[in-house]
Parts: C-alpha cells; structure tokens; sequence
C-alpha cells in the first residue's frame, strides 16, 4: 500500500520544480539586466525581476534542504514500521524458519530500510536535475540554434557515461549490502554464543569468523570508489568541453552581430546548467544505494505471511488438541512426524524425549508458532489456521524457559497480571525489591533466568487460556520454588489442557499422560508408570535429565 503524501513530502514536490523553474528563468533575468546596464534595452523593472527570480529561488532552495531530509527520514520510519509489523506477522507459523539470519534481518531493518528511506528525494532531485538541463537546452536553441548544436555534442556522451555508472554501482551497493548483513549475523551469532566461546578460548578463531567477509566489504567499496572516481573526473573532463563549446559558439555569434552581450551571459548560465546534468555523479549514488536498500526490503516483504483465519472456538470446549498426520520438516529432512495424537481436554500431558526428539516442536503447533508441513492442528475440533489471530492468542497461552519481556516496564510485560499472580509464581518478593517496583524501566532489569522465568509464568497465570504450554519453563528454579510453582500452576490452570516438556521424572510422573517421542515420532501415550517397565523410556528421561542438569 503506497505511503499517503505528508507535508514534507509535497514541500519537496513543490520546491524542487519551483527552484528548477526559477534556476532556469534566471539566466534570462541576468541577461535582460545586463542589455539594461548597457543600455542596449532600456528597461527599467528588469533589475527588479533579478532580484525576485533570486529571492524566490533562494527560498525553494532553502525549502528543499529543509524538505529532503525530514522526507527521507519519514520514508524511513514507515518503511521500518512495515517491516517490522511484516516480520512480526511471519513470525507466526515459523514462517521465518528459511529465511535470512537475525543479523541479516537487522541489517536490512536498519541499513537497507535507511537507504530506501531517501529514494524519494533521491529520484526527486535526480529529476529535477535532468529538466533542468533540458530546460538549459531548450534555452540556449531559443538564442540560437547554433548554441544547442554545440551543447548536444556533449550529450550523447554524457547519456553513456551516466548509464554505464548506474550499470556498474547498482550491483555492487547490492554487493555491499549482502555483504554487511553476512558480517552483521556473523556477529550477532557471536554474541549469541559469548559464553561458549570464551569457555572454549576460542575468541581468535570466532573473531576470524566474524571478520572474514571485510575483505569482501573492502573489495565492494573500492570497486564503489572508483567507479565514482572515474565517473566524476569524466563528467569533469565532458563539462569543461562542452562550456568552452557553447562559449566559444556564443563569443562568435557575439563578434558577428547576431548575439546581444546580455545573451552571452545567459548562453553561460544555461550552458553551466545544462552540464550540471553530468554532474549528478551523487544524486545518482543515492538513487542506487535506495534502490538496492529497497530491493533487499521488498525481498522481505514479497514473504507472504499465514493467512489469519477468521472462526471462533465453541464456548463448551475444554481444550482438546489433536494432531492429524502431522508432518514438520527442515527442508528434505523430516523433523516431526508422521504423527497422529489426541489430547484430552483437561487433561495435563508430559512431553518426553531425548534431546532433538521434537518436544519442543511439537508444542509449538497448538499455538502455531510452528505450522506442520503437512496434516492439520485442532483445538476442540477447529484447526487452528482457521482460528482469528485474536481467538488463538486467547485459547492457547505459552510459558517459556526464556520468555521475552515485552512493553516500557514491568508492568506492561506482565500483560494483566496483578500481585495475585505475581506471588502465586513466586515473583512477588523480588519484585518489591526492584527500584521502581512494577513500573522499573525494563531496560534497567538485571534478572537471573529463574526470575525472568517466574515473570513468565505470573503472564501465563494471568491469561484465561484453555490450553496452556509449558516448554521448559521452570528449568531455571531450584527445586523448593519449582514445588512452590507447580503446586500454584496446578491449582490455577486446573480443569486446562497442559502441555509440558518434561526433563524430570517427578514432572512426568504428575501428569495424567506422557506422549514419548523417539527421533520426531510418538513412541507411545500412556501413563508414566506404565512406561517406566520400558528401559527405553528409562533411558530417555535419564538422558534428558542429564542435559537439562548440563544446560
């Protein structure tokens, strides 16, 4: 959807064709002064109109100076904004899963939507520049014919010399861009993984990661540089050639009587004009750096996202989950499935699985954090794809082993949840130790990753959901707290469905089923202690213990 027109952006549309106009007209003006000064044309309002064609001209100028930069950073601010609201929208159904790294979409959020930002001033002024100098050419045909013959022997030249530099830097800003944001995901996996990597001492061999594309980046500027470098010393050269032509034409035009002194100075400032064209060397730049920023948006943008559905769940459900030939793969390879499962509303169920086993994708389905490949998700009979985004957010609520804290304070992040909450998810007590309390800047919080985890669950307590997902998130509490909040989990969410990734066996075993999953398929449902006769099973929950203890 086009962006509506703001006030800087018809200011700019204004000045830019207003200043052309009266940078055009002002050759004209000069040259009516200059016969009045000489007396060729006595005049006596042509001094007058000199001084309003510069004034006016002055005001358009300073307008467009004002205009162009607040426009661009207006384009910039909305096209981020859509980018931002579309990358949210993909999050939904793991559209994002083969998409660009998250150092590559920051990349494109800041740089490339900073770059497009100033297409419009770019293209404006870019255009500007070539009426102008069609308007200069026009100019100098009108005091002679001869005067136009000369300039267009610059021209053709000049056409070529412009095109071929568009040639040559669109694809290598292209370059330039796509190697920033490999260095940009390089660096935020890094940053990701800082604590690994000084454990393993490999600061030097991550550092050299890190860096490998600047040679890259060094070979795309320099190539950059120099196709401006010697674009500019051409345009140079061809601007010098074709004033001296149209002043040596004029000078002899002047010499033989058919000139007026007054229309050699404008056959000056139209020709100065006209070559101006050949000067755009950094107008066309920013039109080619936009355009690659806006290539690399619009990439993002053609990503369609899942298509929000429009039912409602029935108000006499309790929450039933059923998986129909649920297939999640990773490219060729199947990550989940086939996989045929029935959850009973109300009941709790454990998930249960070695390490890569599919647990944590599987309970992302219900929610559609992940959208299976093939087969369908249902809660109380409606899949969920068909279920308006509103109607979802409502019905199946997620807690997690890092929950993102999202708003200004910590009031905003608990999203409704009161001191009932809180306390019920142990949170309450550091909480009154914060500074400010619940309304501490979140930007000021410093928490462990069980406090962090506690905020979740007191969200999580606060939302009416009918299936609630827990995916590792009491993984960072010590054992009493992890009593403490399972026991008021257990009588808040009572008569819910729950999911839980389970990496202890006192968690399986208080659930009323364990789905066992083996290499992304199920294994078997049953009770916990039906399966612990099975040493496999055993085996699995040992060795999702150990990780958990590991991690």
């Amino acid at each position: 959807m086009p962006r509506r027109p703001t006030g800087w952006t018809l200011a700019l549309g204004i000045a830019l064709p207003v200043g052309a106009a009266t940078t055009l007209a002002l050759p004209a003006a000069l040259a009516a002064a200059v016969d009045a000064a000489l007396g060729h044309r006595p005049e006596s309002g042509a001094f007058v109109r000199l001084a309003l064609v510069l004034g006016v001209a002055a005001a358009a100028d300073a307008t467009a100076a004002a205009a162009a930069p607040a426009c661009s950073a207006e384009a910039t601010a909305a096209l981020r904004g859509r980018l931002v609201r579309h990358l949210l929208a993909l999050g939904a159904g793991g559209r994002l899963r083969h998409g660009p790294p998250p150092g590559d979409l920051a990349a494109r959020l800041l740089g490339s939507a900073g770059d497009a930002g100033g297409r419009l001033p770019a293209v404006l002024g870019a255009a500007t520049a070539l009426l102008t100098s069609a308007g200069a050419i026009v100019g100098l045909g009108l005091l002679s014919p001869w005067l136009a013959l000369a300039f267009f022997a610059g021209v053709v030249p000049g056409v070529v010399l412009i095109r071929l530099f568009l040639r040559e830097a669109g694809p290598v800003f292209a370059r330039y861009q796509e190697v920033q944001a490999d260095l940009a995901a390089r660096l935020s996996d890094a940053l990701t993984g800082l604590r690994s990597i000084h454990a393993a001492g490999a600061e030097q061999r991550e550092a050299a990661r890190v860096l490998a594309p600047l040679p890259d980046l060094s070979a795309a500027g320099l190539a950059l540089w120099a196709a401006q470098r010697r674009t500019a010393w051409q345009a140079t050269l061809l601007i010098a050639v074709v004033e001296v032509a149209v002043l040596a034409t004029a000078g002899a035009l002047l010499a033989g009587g058919t000139l007026a002194p007054g229309a050699l100075a404008a056959a000056a400032g139209w020709a100065a004009l006209g070559a101006g064209l050949f000067e755009q060397v950094e107008a066309l730049v920013a039109v080619a750096h936009a355009r690659a920023g806006q290539a690399r948006a619009d990439e993002l943008l053609a990503v369609r996202p899942a298509e929000p559905g429009r039912a409602a769940l029935p108000a006499d459900g309790y929450g039933e989950v059923v998986l129909r030939g649920v297939v999640v793969r990773d490219g060729d390879r199947v990550l989940l499935g086939p996989l045929d499962l029935t959850i009973p509303g109300g009941r709790t169920v454990a998930l249960v699985g070695r390490s890569g086993s599919g647990k944590s994708l599987l309970a992302a389905l219900p929610g559609r954090l992940r959208d299976p490949d093939e087969g369908a998700v249902l809660i109380d009979g409606v899949p969920v794809d068909a279920l308006a985004p509103s109607e979802l957010r409502h019905a199946v609520g997620y807690a997690f082993a890092r929950p993102a804290l999202i708003g200004r304070t910590v009031r905003d992040a608990l999203a409704g949840a009161g001191p009932a909450e809180a306390a019920a998810a142990r949170a309450d007590g550091f909480l009154q130790r914060l500074p400010r309390g619940w309304d501490t800047p979140l930007d000021e919080l410093r928490l462990s990753g069980g406090e962090l985890q506690r905020l979740g669950l007191a969200r999580l307590l606060a939302q009416p959901a009918r299936v609630v997902v827990l995916d590792d998130a009491t993984s960072g509490l010590d054992l009493a707290t992890e009593h403490l909040v399972t026991e008021a989990l257990d009588r808040a969410t009572l008569g819910r469905t729950r999911l839980v990734v389970a990496h202890r066996a006192g968690v399986a075993a208080r659930a009323d089923l364990v789905a066992w999953l083996d290499a992304g398929r199920l294994r078997a449902l049953a009770p916990h202690a039906t399966l612990l006769a099975d040493p496999d099973y055993r085996a699995a929950l040992s060795d999702t213990a150990l990780q958990t203890a590991a991690v």
